[in-house]
């Protein structure tokens, strides 16, 4: 799977977040049944999981070794990831940790300056905005509760499945099919309209 050690001009030619999104497209591609996009997935992100590896101060071999490690892996663990967006995270968490097992088993444990591999990694979100993402969710599932049932049951479905089985959901909430797609776009806008009213809060 890997070609030689990457050349820093190739991180440079293209900024994170569209290879992010790129990665996302080709590990959601391979999982639909499209062979050739793992081929492209490994040659966009296997720079960046060399980077990573070779900061702990592994000789090129043992930097191979985890790189491919790290591949097979994902190829095991594929159906654990339920969001595409998270696969590039998941691969160079799983390059860092592989990386610092082998390097403290060969007494190679080194670290790279933060700053080389901040703008190779995914961007981490604060304290402050996770706090806010909790929040927001709260609220969310908080007003999904003032709903009717059935708005309720359609929504936690198709809002945890990566491709809902409509003839499922249909035959489940006693509905037509076709029906679905209606019925979701009345209880997104009753969902909306639930969290763009003010709230009072409790004792206030």
């Amino acid at each position: 799977m890997i070609d030689g050690a990457p050349d820093d001009a190739d991180l440079a030619a293209e900024d994170g977040a569209a290879r992010w999104r790129r990665a996302a497209h080709f590990f959601d591609a391979w999982r639909d049944g499209d062979s050739r996009a793992m081929d492209d997935l490994v040659r966009l992100m296997t720079p960046v999981l060399w980077q990573v590896v070779r900061a702990y101060g592994l000789e090129r071999t043992l930097a191979e070794d985890v790189v491919q490690t790290t591949w097979l892996r994902l190829v095991r663990a594929q159906s654990t990831i339920s969001d595409p967006r998270a696969v590039s995270a998941w691969l160079t968490t799983t390059a860092r940790r592989e990386a610092w097992k082998v390097g403290k088993a060969h007494g190679r444990v080194d670290t790279a300056e933060a700053d080389d591999l901040d703008a190779l990694l995914p961007e981490q979100r604060s304290a402050e905005e996770h706090a806010a993402m909790h929040d927001e969710r709260r609220r969310l599932w908080a007003a999904v509760g003032e709903l009717n049932e059935r708005c309720r049951r359609l929504l936690r479905v198709i809002a945890f499945e990566d491709r809902p089985d409509y003839a499922a959901i249909a035959a489940d909430l006693s509905m037509p099919v076709g029906s679905i797609g209606p019925t979701r776009q009345r209880c997104l806008v009753k969902l909306r309209a639930l969290l763009d009213t003010p709230r009072t809060e409790a004792g206030s």
